[in-house]
């Protein structure tokens, strides 16, 4: 399948999406960060100094979402309809889970702005909670699921709604 981000000659340029329908579109896409025990906990019983660790993580996910074609060279400004942005603590494995939900009615997908609001709601945990430890791993950022579209249905391995 041909990248449909270069022109003829390999020039980066912007896909032209004017004749494409408008259609339901919603991505969900997830990631975790991996911290120490304690400033799980810090996060848990909300006392890390910086106040609401994942009530400030869910804006900037959303904030994030909104702004991804500022951030993203060649995304589409896209009105989005819908931003979630929920948390799992996941004390087993000393981790925080983000997974975010956005829905737009539109001629392209939102596949990216669901991975950028993941990765900046798990930036901002990082940040809020750095001083309790710096020892903290962001990984396995992926899109588990994608709807509307010419290309239709996704869904990642493994991945549950």
């Amino acid at each position: 399948m041909p990248l449909t981000h270069f022109d003829k000659r390999g020039s980066a340029w912007m896909v032209d999406v004017g004749a494409k329908s408008d259609t339901v579109r919603e991505a969900v896409a997830e990631g975790r960060i991996i911290m120490g025990a304690a400033t799980l906990r810090l996060i848990m019983e909300g006392s890390a100094k910086k106040g609401d660790v994942l009530g400030v993580a869910r804006l900037a996910g959303i904030m994030a979402a909104k702004k991804t074609p500022e951030i993203i060279p060649l995304c589409h400004n896209i009105p989005l309809s819908s931003v979630e942005v929920d948390f799992t603590v996941d004390e087993t494995r000393s981790c925080v889970v983000a997974r975010a939900l956005v829905r737009t009615t539109g001629k392209t997908g939102v596949e990216m702005e669901a991975i950028t609001a993941v990765s900046a709601a798990l930036l901002t945990v990082y940040d809020m909670v750095k001083s309790a430890g710096k020892d903290m791993t962001i990984t396995d950022i992926s899109l588990l699921e994608k709807s509307g579209g010419k290309s239709g249905h996704y869904k990642k391995n493994n991945a549950a709604k």
